[in-house]
């Protein structure tokens, strides 16, 4: 391999660090209506009236848009594969408003001034309902979020909207309760994580506009482009093929755009109006009503003999999907898969869920995907498990971790592990932070404590059965190559670890590979960029479609040395004869292709797979704390990765860096908090702390490859993984380090401090 396995230079680096018009806003047309919304105060209401008159004679408006003027067809927003496992109870507007920031009013206008003017003489007459803010109180309550007879579910999930239940489920093997009894060690404990925000730095955006046959053409930041067509086609109710959606540079989204949270807005002005229409969310809007972290309750019961062998799990997630249901059903199902992955000895296990609707902002995909709260549960509860069998939980986890060749617990992609070096990954960080000489904690003799902390994690790679990656190659006249591809590059490089695939594949230069966004008349189907899918489902098609254009070359290249195809070879360069009697250059084969020729020199692949091969990492972290005032510092993290193959070790190493940044930002600041009409408190990064650069200190990244087979590189997945142990490595620091137990995060150092008063008070 000359370029997989490489630290090459991303494809867009030179556009970004010059300050090209890449992203959507960039580009927009500097026509385009400018579109805002009118938005709730109120959690739960009914619209009894709405008056509009006033707002429309201010000069530049061109439409207000209300629930009246909107397609009755429910849809979800959700990014996912069809049929959605997502319920459908969206519409564009809804005249019943479901928490404080949904949608009351569609307003366009020339400029934006003229629209905020317009906003404010809107008056809306609401019947304000009773709210249902608390999560645990949501099933069965007699406040019915989504009261209406045409609530759908397209799949059999255990929704039932009638009990603001947006899925259900319970699944075991084995008889847990029975052998937690016969247990020696059991621990049974409960855990929070709250709503998390993806924070990334392009917000929510899109502009719309007709062509000249009438088409939708939508521009959006998106991670899934093919889903936003489905989803607008329903939405619009004119059907996908009515619709081309285009996708710029993404200034980040770590799955906030897998929910088409925006785009519905610019698209309909654009449909009623016959003009092009832009969004452009504001911070406060990113902030009260986007698609956050599920909130989710994890109960964990654990239970290990006498020798430490973990012996039986039960999992019990209670999850929070908000006013609406994207993402709901599918999140939760991680809480407990990947957690329950970890490890091999388990001899019975249940994992059940229920996810409810509330008041509250609708959650949605964010990196880790429901296994980070699941993994923080879990792991905390593994450390809890040890601590109570008095033994090093490091230990604990080298005895029950998951193998090569060991069967998964509970996974519900592949059978058996097919490819893990967990346990090297863990004995090299426990190596790097010197854990043997720092655990449990060491006194400073200045007030504060130092001490470790531990945990591992695991994602997927692809959505085993259900994700689908496309590519297509085609080969230049000048013998460069075009690769489309209809995964989307959100700032993690996939157009360029594609395309070190492919240079190899076709064993041609790096910068010889010429990468075209996504448009979806054009790009190959692809199910989107999430769930850690690209390098693993889509770098297999882009094997496959190189291969079969060097097939395809090699056909044409013989073809004119007057041979057949299995006398020649192809060394990235030249088509020459086994035989060394005759050759003819790449060049000389892409000319010939565009003249008097019957051979298609482009190929496109389709790949899909069984199995969904888990990537792992370890993740060990050094803290110091103030006793007396509780303030908690990250002196140092270890981070150990096996991702496979790392395609490109340098993005792979900003993935893991900038993973472990969100979730020490999970572990330690960000606290989302409604006050009791369901309005967020964090509407601004004022209120909303997310770690700086000077908040980190210390992160070290080591990579321990494995190979996975089933890729033709190596390959495994990193995006999701690397969010997933800072939350409960940092919660087992404290622990060891002050002996208080934080089951909920963040863990602030005002939890600490009142827990430490709390200790004092009671051996006192």
């Amino acid at each position: 391999m000359k370029y997989v396995n490489q630290p090459m230079v991303k494809k867009d680096a030179m556009a970004l660090v010059t300050g090209k018009p890449v992203y959507t806003d960039d580009i927009a047309p500097k026509d385009c209506l400018i579109v805002k919304v009118l938005r709730s105060p109120y959690a739960h209401a009914l619209i009894e009236e709405i008056k509009t008159d006033a707002a429309m004679k201010v000069p530049g408006i061109a439409c207000i848009l209300t629930y009246k003027d909107v397609p009755q067809q429910r849809f979800t927003l959700a990014g996912q594969t069809y049929p959605e496992f997502s319920p459908y109870d969206r519409l564009i507007l809804d005249q019943r408003v479901r928490f404080v920031g949904d949608g009351a009013a569609i307003v366009a206008g020339e400029t934006e001034a003229a629209v905020d003017k317009a906003l404010k003489l809107i008056k809306v007459k609401y019947k304000v309902l009773p709210a249902v803010l608390d999560f645990h109180k949501a099933k069965d309550n007699e406040i019915l979020i989504h009261p209406e007879d045409n609530w759908e579910a397209k799949m059999p999930v255990g929704a039932d909207n009638k009990r603001n239940l947006c899925a259900q489920k319970e699944e075991s093997l084995g008889d847990v309760d029975a052998l937690l009894k016969e247990c020696k060690y059991v621990v049974d404990r409960t855990y929070h994580t709250k709503a998390n925000q993806q924070t990334m730095m392009e917000t929510f955006r899109a502009y719309t506009y007709l062509d000249h046959f009438g088409r939708l053409n939508v521009v959006a930041s998106t991670q899934v482009p093919f889903h936003v067509r489905r989803i607008l086609g329903r939405a619009l109710g004119i059907g996908a093929s009515k619709v081309r959606v285009i996708k710029p540079r993404i200034g980040g989204g770590f799955g906030a755009k897998q929910t088409a949270v925006c785009e519905m807005y610019p698209a309909i002005v654009t449909m009623k109006t016959g003009k092009p229409a832009k969004i452009v969310y504001s911070r406060y809007e990113s902030q009260i009503c986007s698609s956050p972290r599920h909130e989710m309750e994890v109960r964990v019961r654990l239970g290990a003999d006498e020798k430490g062998i973990l012996k039986a799990i039960d999992i019990h997630t209670l999850s929070n999907t908000g006013a609406y249901g994207e993402h709901g059903p599918t999140t939760v199902g991680l809480s407990g898969h990947k957690p329950l992955g970890l490890y091999r000895n388990t001899e019975a296990y249940r994992f059940s869920y229920e996810v409810v609707y509330t008041n509250q902002m609708s959650a949605g995909a964010y990196r880790g995907y429901g296994a980070t709260q699941g993994i923080f549960a879990v792991e905390s509860a593994v450390d809890e498990l040890a601590h109570k069998m008095g033994m090093d939980p490091v230990v604990f986890r080298e005895m029950n971790l998951s193998k090569e060749g060991c069967r998964f617990i509970g996974y519900d992609g592949s059978p058996w592990v097919t490819s893990c070096t967990l346990d090297k990954c863990l004995a090299r960080a426990k190596e790097m932070i010197g854990w043997d000489e720092k655990y449990p904690r060491r006194d400073m003799g200045n007030g504060k404590v130092r001490a470790v902390g531990a945990a591992i994690a695991m994602q997927g790679s692809s959505i085993a059965k259900v994700d689908v990656g496309g590519a297509s190659i085609k080969l230049g006249e000048d013998g460069s190559y075009t690769l489309g591809l209809g995964a989307t590059d959100m700032g993690t490089g996939c157009d360029t670890i594609l395309s070190q695939m492919a240079a190899d594949v076709l064993e041609t230069d790096f910068d010889n590979i010429v990468v075209f966004g996504v448009d979806t008349d054009i790009s190959p189907y692809d199910s989107g960029s999430y769930a850690s899918a690209t390098t693993y489902i889509t770098g297999m098609a882009v094997a496959d479609a190189c291969e079969q254009l060097r097939v395809k070359i090699k056909e044409l290249g013989a073809s004119m040395l007057e041979t057949e195809p299995d006398q020649v070879e192809f060394d990235g360069k030249r088509v020459y004869k086994l035989n060394g009697e005759g050759e003819v250059s790449l060049e000389a084969v892409a000319a010939k292709g565009t003249s008097g020729n019957n051979t298609n020199l482009q190929a496109s692949a389709t790949r899909s797979s069984q199995i969904s091969p888990p990537p792992f990492m370890a993740g060990i972290v050094e803290i110091e704390i103030d006793k007396e005032t509780g303030a908690l510092e990250i002196l140092d993290y270890a981070a150990v990765v096996d991702c496979g193959t790392p395609v490109n070790p340098n993005l792979a190493r900003v993935q893991t860096e900038g993973g472990l940044a969100q979730g020490i930002g999970m572990a330690l600041y960000e606290d989302i908090q409604y006050n009791d009409r369901g309005q967020m408190r964090n509407n601004s990064f004022m209120q909303y702390k997310i770690p700086t650069r000077m908040d980190l200190k210390n992160i070290r990244v080591e990579f321990i490859p494995s190979y996975e087979k089933s890729h033709p590189f190596g390959a495994k997945s990193i995006g999701e993984m690397v969010i997933n142990t800072p939350c409960p490595a940092i919660a087992n620091a404290v622990y060891n380090a002050v002996g208080v137990r934080i089951r909920e995060m963040p863990i602030t150092s005002e939890k600490i401090a009142m827990a430490l008063v709390n200790v004092n008070k009671t051996e006192n």
